[in-house]
């Protein structure tokens, strides 16, 4: 048996599936399909394990459900990403940042089995599209959040889409971290997935590096196939839109990306 995930199938995951509804936790029909029910019960079983909620089902989460873990493979090897190389994926970031937060950011995608060269590539063009000083920040006033003489982040207040229920949520759940997380939704769905339940109720602790960087982990890892689909095509465009939702800072995470790539695979 392989390591699963969103998108596994066969008899693998038959078997993964009656493990979950067996210890109470539901992952729909029991049909080999590895989808976001399979994948929700995989998580609550993960927390109520005291588990990382990666959603993946690797040799320490199949032996928690009582699988033989035996032929499980370990997690592909982190490529050998250091301060040096991502320096020079991020020329205009001071050293001192990089040395700070890299390993954060390298133990959450490893946390999360982020571990393939393209997806880690993705991650870091993703922090230096989203804040290029390699720092988790609050996202700034500018007039697609903020209308001529309303307060700030006025425009968000009332995005439904965003699951914000009025003022003040456009401000409490303004984009923070690396990855820009914005919007009740999200705050609300994925501090539980990080370990910080009260993350709605204090959302600046999206701040921490420690907590920014399994948000970036586990944003990338909700869209992880869809994400590698769009870079073996070379759609690095498509790749920025899954997380961005369009190609706002679409030259740095390129660039971030093809630097890395000659880097690494040199």
């Amino acid at each position: 048996m392989q390591v699963l995930q969103l998108g596994s199938n066969g008899p693998d995951v038959v078997t993964v599936q009656t493990a979950l509804k067996n210890a109470g936790f539901s992952p729909g029909a029991l049909d080999g399909d590895f989808g976001t029910a399979t994948e929700a019960a995989v998580i609550g079983f993960q927390q109520a394990k005291g588990m990382s909620a990666s959603g993946v089902v690797d040799n320490a989460t199949a032996s928690a459900l009582g699988i033989s873990a035996t032929n499980l493979p370990p997690p592909s090897a982190m490529p050998n990403v250091t301060v040096g190389i991502v320096s020079r994926m991020f020329p205009l970031t001071h050293l001192g940042n990089i040395n700070a937060n890299l390993p954060a950011v390298l133990t959450a995608l490893k946390a999360a089995n982020l571990t393939d060269l393209p997806i880690v590539l993705a991650a870091l063009g993703t922090i230096r599209a989203e804040t290029e000083g390699f720092v988790p920040i609050s996202e700034g006033i500018s007039r697609y959040n903020t209308s001529p003489g309303g307060h700030p982040f006025d425009l968000y207040d009332n995005r439904t889409d965003l699951g914000n229920r009025g003022a003040p949520d456009g401000a409490s759940f303004k984009g923070r971290g690396f990855v820009q997380l914005t919007g009740r939704s999200n705050y609300t769905h994925f501090g539980p997935l990080v370990d910080v339940p009260n993350l709605t109720d204090e959302p600046d602790q999206g701040n921490d590096p420690a907590v920014a960087s399994r948000i970036l982990a586990a944003f990338i890892g909700s869209k992880r196939i869809q994400i590698e689909n769009a870079l073996h095509r070379g759609d690095l465009a498509g790749a920025r839109r899954l997380v961005n939702g369009g190609s706002n800072g679409l030259d740095r995470f390129e660039a971030a990306y093809n630097t890395g790539m000659r880097l690494l695979q040199a």
